[in-house]
């Protein structure tokens, strides 16, 4: 086992100086009404111990991103010839991410079994996640909405994580939880917590038994399947849905995205941006035809990919980190926890 570390609260400030030297650190921050994360600023205190509005999976999946420039140059000699050339944007800064839940870490879990498989393994997504490192908080605390728990992961998951915090009195303990994320404990700032190790187990178990027990959804995968064709049972889960996508894009494992060029004269270039499949236009085809019409059609596939047919197609992996923002910022207050439950008591019924 790796020797845990010691940090007292009040020496954050200069790991995150140090640390930003050399690479960009994000750390949550308040912004408006919501807390994002935004490079380190000392002017700014950053924000630890509650959820950050929005996850960290723009540090490695941007929500707008250039793939590419093109440019085109004419033949002097023959006007209607021209060369293109394509030049990548696969330079990704070096990057800490500081002070996310385990929860938005773990999210990457499913990015990664999409974006970095062995057949089709994407470059933009490889050369951001190779370039980052994730320094996650282990909760103290739990709020309504959350439900990591249900989803075969806890609290203090440390799966997608590189460095893992646990709060012990006026402090965190620091434990690096892979290969990527040893070489932060070197800091001289860290002291030994070999002292602090079971306090910190205990507030990790305490946190776990506040969540209660999960209820029994391995029967939901079925169950969602077992209710495809009843669009009576989709209008009913999605009638107060608005489809306004804010559950999409605050998703840690929501990976969606559309492809659009930009050009400008001869050059130009190609960029990806994160889509919302509860947006209409998701599936709307050429043809004027969109195979999932309407809310219910899409809230059928929204759940049904997390619940479904993603842990089908990946060992039981569940699409979902139980984080609860979905829940927490919806403006009509759509529970996926109980859509879930629900399709489960009507495979019983």
């Amino acid at each position: 086992m790796a020797a845990v570390k010691y940090i007292s609260r009040d020496k954050l400030p200069q790991w995150l100086a140090a640390l930003a030297q050399d690479r960009r650190v994000l750390v949550p921050v308040a912004e408006g009404d919501g807390v994002v994360f935004r490079p380190y600023d000392p002017a700014k205190e950053p924000i630890f111990g509650s959820d950050a509005t929005a996850p960290p999976k723009s540090a490695v999946f941007p929500a707008c991103q250039e793939l590419f420039r093109y440019e085109q140059t004419k033949d002097a000699e023959n006007p209607d010839k021209s060369t293109l050339e394509l030049i990548p944007n696969l330079e990704m800064p070096a990057t800490v991410v500081f002070g996310a839940k385990p929860c938005g870490a773990r999210g990457f879990l499913i990015f990664d079994r999409v974006y970095q498989g062995k057949k089709f393994p994407d470059p933009y997504y490889k050369a951001a996640r190779d370039a980052t490192v994730f320094v996650t908080m282990a909760c103290a605390k739990v709020e309504n909405t959350c439900f990591c728990h249900w989803v075969g992961s806890g609290p203090a998951d440390p799966a997608g994580s590189d460095v893992l915090l646990t709060p012990v009195g006026d402090g965190y303990t620091v434990e690096a939880v892979s290969d990527k994320g040893a070489p932060l404990l070197d800091s001289p700032l860290l002291t030994d917590g070999a002292a602090k190790a079971a306090e910190a187990e205990a507030v990790k178990t305490a946190t776990r038994e506040a969540l209660g027990e999960a209820p029994d959804i391995s029967s939901a995968p079925q169950a969602l399947l077992d209710a495809f064709n009843d669009m009576d049972f989709w209008r009913d889960q999605s009638d107060k849905c608005l489809s306004c996508g804010a559950c999409t894009f605050l998703c840690p494992t929501c990976y969606c995205f559309s492809i659009t060029d930009e050009p400008a004269g001869l050059n130009g270039r190609r960029m990806r941006s994160w889509d919302a499949c509860m947006h209409f236009q998701f599936t709307l085809e050429a043809s004027g035809h969109n195979p999932r019409p309407t809310k219910a059609h899409r809230l059928k596939n929204r759940v049904g990919h997390k619940f479904s047919y993603y842990p089908t197609l990946h060992e039981g992996l569940i699409a979902c980190c139980g984080c609860g923002r979905c829940i927490k910022s919806c403006p009509v207050s759509v529970d996926i926890r109980e859509i879930v439950q629900n399709a489960v008591a009507r495979s019983k019924a």
